[in-house]
């Protein structure tokens, strides 16, 4: 039974033991972030995902990825009626567009999966 103010959820000991390997693994960078336990990580790792799906949600009808090119992302907006390219510059994203490196197309490439699991493995970071 879970301390009051708190819930507990089941998941397949599969699941688990892939997160806390990571979990494991990333300690000592987790920590700088002030995550200092299992279900911290947990936490952190759900609300930052709720954060990208929220941003995808808000942009998706108004931005379409087109097609992914090395170290850049093509992406439509259908807003500006433009074409916006985001690529990577001095190690962080620069969107060629608004020349700017934390606009509405920096954003919506950071919330596309496959291309967020590529620039966290390479520390590139979304500047909020």
């Amino acid at each position: 039974m879970p301390k009051a103010g708190f819930k507990s959820i089941t998941i397949s000991e599969e699941v688990y033991n892939r997160f806390h390997d990571v979990y494991k693994k990333s300690k000592h960078e987790l920590a700088m972030k002030g995550v200092n336990s299992f279900a911290g990580y947990i936490t952190y790792m759900m609300e930052d995902l709720m954060q990208k799906d929220d941003t995808f949600a808000r942009y998706a009808p108004k931005l379409e990825k087109i097609s992914v090119d090395g170290d850049r992302v093509v992406i439509k907006d259908n807003i500006k009626n433009r074409i916006a390219e985001v690529a990577v510059q001095n190690n962080e994203l620069y969107c060629l567009l608004c020349e700017e490196k934390n606009c509405v197309h920096v954003g919506f490439v950071f919330s596309l999966p496959e291309i967020y699991e590529v620039l966290n493995a390479r520390g590139i970071k979304h500047q909020r």
